[in-house]
């Protein structure tokens, strides 16, 4: 049995990363978060310790350090910005790391995590989740065993509606999300580059408060994408059901059904990790250069091969003077 420390109790995820501790039979024995709404705690590990002042979750994990029940692993759930910094506490406290992505901001954050890797002789691992997901899996042994000089025409639509708090909350502050691409879109990006390889051109079409879109041509596909947050820009048969949410990952035309499945993968992600094997600094490597690369591009309007979903009326941000 391992220990288990969490950044970021009272955030989004936090709850299944609780879940994937217990499932995989580990205890979690401290939380921090500087919000107190983490009764969800209680449906996992009711006696692990929680702190809202960063200074006393650190005193108590050193003290665990030095007794019997040193921490293992340190999960962070944090806001984007902060995942460098939790990163490194966790490295420096002796335990290995399991954070949510996207794992950090920049590509050459990653550089420096290694080197804190090397002093301190453990490690950090990313949650890929779509990496282990069984339609993925199967999508990426097809390309796999098709034709080696195929390239496939590849159409992503992910649209998950946010109301107005969230321009209120970090994740709408680009200086901490990293924005609409990095935010809702790095794992995405991750699995395309994992199934279909590198990108060789990528081009923003739309960027805005509330979406992105634009084309990456890899070494085996040329991807239309499109990310949004508005409601607004969903399909009208979701908007006619009342649907919130739009996820749709095209090959050829033809659907490929990834929606069911999402509720075990953080648990999958972690016992994957205890088993030696996770997704460590390296693999988070090509996901974090695109966003970070989305993220200072100029947009060139709807111009080229766009996603059809691109040309929605843009409007203001919702603060907006």
């Amino acid at each position: 049995m391992k220990n288990f420390a969490l950044i970021g109790a009272a955030g989004y995820i936090a709850p299944r990363h609780m879940k994937a501790i217990k499932d995989t039979n580990n205890q979690l024995l401290a939380a921090y978060d500087k919000f107190d709404s983490v009764g969800v705690i209680d449906s996992h590990f009711p006696n692990a310790d929680f702190f809202t002042e960063f200074e006393r979750f650190d005193r108590h994990v050193e003290k665990l350090k030095r007794g019997e029940e040193k921490i293992d692993y340190v999960s962070i759930c944090s806001p984007n910005y902060l995942h460098d910094s939790h990163i490194r506490f966790g490295l420096r406290v002796g335990a290995n790391v399991i954070c949510e992505k996207p794992l950090v901001l920049n590509p050459w954050n990653i550089d420096a995590l290694k080197e804190v890797e090397k002093e301190h002789g453990t490690k950090v691992y990313n949650i890929l989740q779509l990496r282990l997901h069984p339609s993925i899996i199967a999508l990426k042994e097809k390309i796999q065993n098709g034709p080696k000089d195929k390239i496939y025409d590849i159409d992503l639509a992910y649209i998950t509606s946010r109301g107005h708090w969230y321009y209120t909350s970090w994740k709408g502050d680009v200086s901490k999300s990293g924005g609409i691409a990095t935010n809702i879109g790095v794992h995405f990006y991750d699995m395309l580059t994992w199934i279909f390889g590198d990108v060789k051109k990528s081009v923003v079409n739309v960027h805005t408060h509330d979406r992105a879109a634009g084309y990456f041509e890899l070494e085996k596909a040329r991807v239309r994408w499109f990310l949004s947050i508005n409601s607004d820009t969903l399909p009208q048969a979701v908007k006619e059901r009342g649907g919130r949410t739009y996820r749709s990952l095209t090959m050829e035309g033809e659907e490929i059904e990834f929606s069911d499945g999402f509720t075990e993968l953080h648990t999958h992600s972690y016992q994957h990790i205890l088993d030696g094997q996770g997704f460590g600094l390296e693999e988070a490597r090509n996901s974090i250069q695109i966003v970070h690369d989305i993220r200072h591009m100029d947009a060139v309007g709807l111009t080229g091969d766009y996603h059809p979903l691109a040309k929605g009326e843009i409007v203001k941000h919702p603060f907006s003077v």
